[in-house]
């Protein structure tokens, strides 16, 4: 498989990750949803800023994915406090995922800028999408 990634235009997601300053995206949601379990080491992830320019600007292979369990509040923020350090979290970011029950952390490697290409995106507004090749979204 391999995913699109929608990075926090707001707080330089993508540049950072360029510049090898932040190692890591972090997904949560109330249930288990996408990227959730889906993820595997050696998968490619596309990189996009959530702006309008709709422009896949960068590629990175996941080195190590985990998948929280149902975690409790007090648990959520234990493990997103664990990662700080590579998930450079800004505080608006961290009132965001703290406390979410369900938590996916996804440690990239080889971030590296691509020539900027579109893709089809559907009706879907989630910010992780799985794909089973690229090619077949390309515009």
């Amino acid at each position: 498989m391999e995913h699109i990634a929608y990075c926090e235009t707001q707080a330089k997601e993508l540049e950072r990750l360029l510049a090898g300053e932040k190692t890591m995206l972090i997904r949560g949601a109330a249930g288990r949803k996408l990227p959730h379990g889906r993820v595997k080491a050696g998968e490619i992830v596309y990189l996009i800023p959530n702006d309008s320019s709709g422009r896949i600007l960068a590629k990175a292979i996941v080195a190590s994915v985990i998948d929280s369990e149902k975690l409790t509040t007090d648990a959520s923020v234990s493990l997103i406090e664990q990662h700080l350090d590579k998930l450079m979290l800004n505080d608006r970011q961290k009132e965001r995922w703290y406390g979410k029950r369900f938590l996916c952390l996804i440690d990239l490697k080889d971030v590296t800028e691509v020539e900027p290409f579109s893709y089809r995106r559907e009706k879907n507004m989630d910010d992780w999408i799985t794909v089973e090749r690229i090619e077949d979204v390309i515009e």
